[in-house]
């Protein structure tokens, strides 16, 4: 049965080009239009689409507005198509946290050919998305900024001589899960370094918006910062996270490259520096995402030594990149996202 997706966008030049995308491909049926919330509503409350794909910045009712309606009555799997405007990208960013399950970025410029070129990552991003379970927000970040806990001391003794890090890997519905393990860790937690499929220009404020809600210092990773505790680390946007060790610390080496399991940045990629530069001493996590990234380079810590966890199925999004590195042999232990940051504080404990 062909997926049914309702297009919610202000330009007519999106509706159209979208239209032209979509009917080409046997498996997705376009079932509708509208140019604003105001008129998808009574429509995507009656017929219920698999998937939403909806604009941010609309006239008479934003997206955002829409997007926490809708999930709070018929949770309808949503991709956000958003321009890379600064209000833009923080909408999009707030539309993730209300439960969207990915982020289709559109230039401002070019925006037909833009579309077309893209044809192929869009359509796979739809058929991803029919597969997700969404979920609302528990609670707006605004509210955990009230209460987040101090932030860590700046790193000393203590620091260099328990410099041993985490990992991380994630893509569908990873914005959420990650916000909920950095929310219930203390600000002297152990580095984590991390890797959340991403769209360029959006990693940078999504840092930006855990570092004001969270204890732990989070930043979009520059080549050569050192992890260590109290920092987190997003790996950018377009680029590939590394991590290297000298002089018994580690640092990120952030550079260009091709994709690796059509990401760029590759949870494999960090994972598979973080075994060579590790080992042991890493502790891995690969969360909720779509595909396999990241279930190799699991096996390679799993096998030099590292304790190794995966979200369980039940508390995912999308099941996939779990799957895939328990499918390999490469999880000590499967636990539902709740208990992950609980494992990351045993971790620590352990020395």
């Amino acid at each position: 049965m062909a997926i049914k997706v309702y297009v919610v966008d202000d330009s007519a030049v999106v509706r159209q080009t979208l239209m032209h995308l979509l009917q080409g491909d046997p498996e997705i049926e376009l079932m509708g239009s509208a140019p604003n919330p105001l008129i998808a509503g009574p429509v995507i409350r009656k017929t219920r689409p698999d998937v939403l794909l909806l604009d941010i910045e609309m006239p008479g009712m934003d997206g955002l507005t829409f997007l926490r309606q809708i999930m709070a009555e018929v949770p309808i799997p949503t991709v956000i198509c958003s321009t890379l405007t600064e209000k833009g990208s923080t909408m999009a960013l707030d539309a993730l946290a209300a439960g969207a399950v990915a982020v289709v970025a559109k230039p401002r410029l070019g925006l037909k050919q833009f579309l077309e070129d893209s044809r192929r990552e869009l359509l796979q991003t739809l058929k991803t998305a029919a597969r997700s379970r969404p979920r609302a927000a528990s609670a707006p970040a605004a509210s955990a900024r009230a209460v987040a806990p101090a932030r860590a001391p700046a790193a000393g003794l203590h620091a260099l001589s328990m410099n041993k890090p985490v990992v991380l890997g994630s893509s569908t519905g990873g914005t959420q899960a990650i916000e909920s393990v950095l929310l219930a860790l203390p600000g002297d937690s152990p580095g984590i370094a991390i890797v959340q499929h991403m769209p360029e220009k959006f990693t940078a404020m999504y840092a930006q918006r855990l570092d004001g809600v969270c204890a732990m210092n989070v930043r979009e990773a520059r080549d050569g910062d050192r992890l260590e505790r109290g920092v987190v680390l997003i790996a950018p946007g377009g680029r590939h996270m590394q991590l290297r060790k000298a002089g018994g610390q580690y640092f990120a080496v952030v550079v260009d490259g091709p994709p690796v399991n059509r990401h760029k940045p590759s949870v494999d990629v960090l994972f598979r520096s973080a075994a060579e530069c590790a080992g042991r001493d890493a502790l891995a996590i690969i969360l909720t995402g779509m595909g396999d990234d990241g279930a190799r380079g699991m096996k390679a810590l799993h096998d030099r030594g590292a304790r190794t966890i995966a979200q369980n199925e039940e508390t995912c999004v999308v099941f996939g990149m779990p799957r895939e590195a328990i499918a390999l042999g490469g999880i000590d232990e499967v636990m539902p996202i709740q208990h992950v940051a609980r494992a990351i504080s045993a971790f620590d404990a352990r020395g």
